[in-house]
């Protein structure tokens, strides 16, 4: 397993981006990303990269904001980055992690799937499933205090179960898995 991040961090083992990955042809079983894919400013690029570097048979899995009605309010009135729904495959901008489109996994793997299917038919979308409505939120997420006492996890977690036949509407994020299959 190897770490990166695309700033030079001093407990990861590599610094690139995402949009020139520094990997041979066909030598990676797997690449795991949480919240990366709204954050790369030329996504078919990567999507080419991805597909170049994987095995016949790797995956991607990638965890990102969801797209329903209840991540669109959340993520839309309430969260620093950016989220179009209307928007394309780029983002603009000159920071490295300060641009992004929250909406940008959904638009990609749903609004935009035939188009995924036609440019990269050597990758198989396995997943794409909205999960996870209220824990990030009541968890303060990144930049807030948690809003509830740590022994309420199994309760929140429970509840968010009991909602799972919602998460199409609820979730606030999305698992993204993904196959090489040529």
């Amino acid at each position: 397993m190897i770490t990166s991040d695309i700033l030079a961090l001093a407990h990861i083992d590599l610094s690139f981006s995402a949009v020139s990955l520094p990997f041979k042809n066909s030598r990676v079983d797997c690449f795991f990303m949480f919240d990366v894919l709204h954050h790369v400013k030329d996504a078919a690029v990567f999507l080419g990269e991805l597909a170049r570097c994987l095995k016949r048979g790797g995956k991607v899995v990638m965890i990102e904001p969801a797209n329903t009605l209840w991540g669109r309010f959340i993520y839309q009135n309430f969260h620093h980055e950016t989220f179009d729904p209307n928007a394309g495959w780029t983002i603009d901008g000159a920071g490295p992690l300060s641009d992004a489109n929250g909406a940008l996994p959904w638009i990609i793997f749903s609004r935009d799937r035939k188009k995924f299917e036609k440019d990269f038919p050597g990758l198989k979308i396995l997943q794409f499933k909205a999960h996870t409505p209220f824990r990030y939120l009541i968890s303060g997420g990144l930049s807030f205090r948690q809003l509830l006492p740590s022994c309420t996890y199994s309760l929140i977690k429970g509840v968010e179960f009991v909602l799972s036949p919602l998460n199409p509407w609820i979730g606030m994020f999305s698992t993204i898995e993904i196959e090489r299959i040529t």
